[in-house]
């Protein structure tokens, strides 16, 4: 099993930023590929970034590209996400997800994952 456990969600006005932290643990092996996630209210699950752990290939939305930054440290096993120029389109549940394997292009298919953290919360006020 992997548990994931987010931190550093909170409240920022438009412009701000805020760092995002993902900690792994369990059997690691399975996290070759990790991802953020959120969700809007009222909205679908949206892939925002993710990456391959091993080769350090990221993936961005299109609606983030530029603004957020993926990373992984595999000395403590944690996966960031840096969110600058945040917006209130922004504001949502942030959920780390990690998986073994994903199938090429649906690396920010929240389908593509196993495993699952808790969830973050991102508000962004204008």
């Amino acid at each position: 099993q992997v548990q994931l456990v987010e931190s550093g969600g909170g409240s920022v006005q438009a412009g701000g930023s805020l760092r995002l932290s993902c900690k792994v643990s369990g059997y690691t092996y399975n996290t070759n590929c990790m991802g953020w996630f959120r969700r809007a209210p009222g909205k679908e699950r949206e892939g925002v970034a993710a990456m391959y752990t091993s080769s350090r290939v990221t993936f961005y939305a299109d609606s983030v590209e530029g603004r957020f930054t993926i990373s992984h440290d595999k000395a403590s096993n944690t996966l960031y996400l840096q969110m600058d120029s945040l917006g209130p389109e922004d504001t949502a549940m942030y959920y780390c997800a990690a998986t073994a394997r994903v199938s090429t292009v649906k690396e920010l298919i929240d389908t593509s994952y196993a495993y699952w953290g808790q969830g973050t919360q991102v508000t962004v006020s204008s």
